[in-house]
């Protein structure tokens, strides 16, 4: 079960939340504040990122941070206010790999309920084969799907993301797919 990060405090007046149910017909404890009736939400983040692509080649990271330096991942990260899933997407993909590329459809959707994330990839096609990595990434590298380090890849979703892009590419046809890791 995912473990919560309480609140301690309201956002609006900053006294000490209670945990209980708002009432109104709500089924689950909130963080409610006693002095203002604040109600503070506590919902899942969303991390988004790209496959990026070069013809039957895909780009992956080697990360330069924790959790997870040293291993290899999809350009992804958190989701920032003010922008959508593909424009989040992009911009990790454009600080992480320095790359030129063209956005496409939704691949994966990935809940990690134990975390309290959505992952969230799209196809990316590049548009050149030169890379820039920021300082989150100590290398930005081409994969055929047999050349692929799968015992040092970063993250599950990553791993989930990879099979179903090369299982699409080998039927011909990309779908979205949804997974839940619990």
């Amino acid at each position: 079960m995912f473990l919560r990060r309480p609140i301690k405090h309201c956002r609006n007046c900053g006294a000490a939340v209670v945990y209980r149910l708002p009432g109104d017909g709500d089924t689950r404890e909130r963080a409610v504040c006693p002095a203002c009736g604040t109600i503070h939400y506590e919902n899942p983040l969303n991390v988004v990122g790209t496959v990026p692509y070069w013809g039957d080649l895909v780009l992956l990271c080697k990360r330069n941070i924790e959790p997870r330096w040293g291993k290899w991942t999809l350009p992804a990260g958190f989701m920032e206010l003010n922008e959508t899933t593909a424009q989040g997407a992009a911009r990790e993909t454009e600080e992480e790999a320095g790359a030129r590329f063209e956005m496409q459809e939704l691949l994966t959707v990935i809940n990690v309920v134990q975390v309290g994330q959505v992952h969230l990839f799209y196809r990316a096609r590049l548009l050149s084969d030169q890379f820039q990595p920021g300082h989150e990434t100590i290398e930005a590298r081409l994969f055929a799907e047999d050349q692929i380090p799968w015992d040092e890849i970063a993250f599950r979703t990553v791993k989930t993301t990879l099979q179903c892009y090369f299982e699409d590419r080998r039927q011909g046809r990309f779908t979205v797919h949804t997974a839940d890791i619990t």
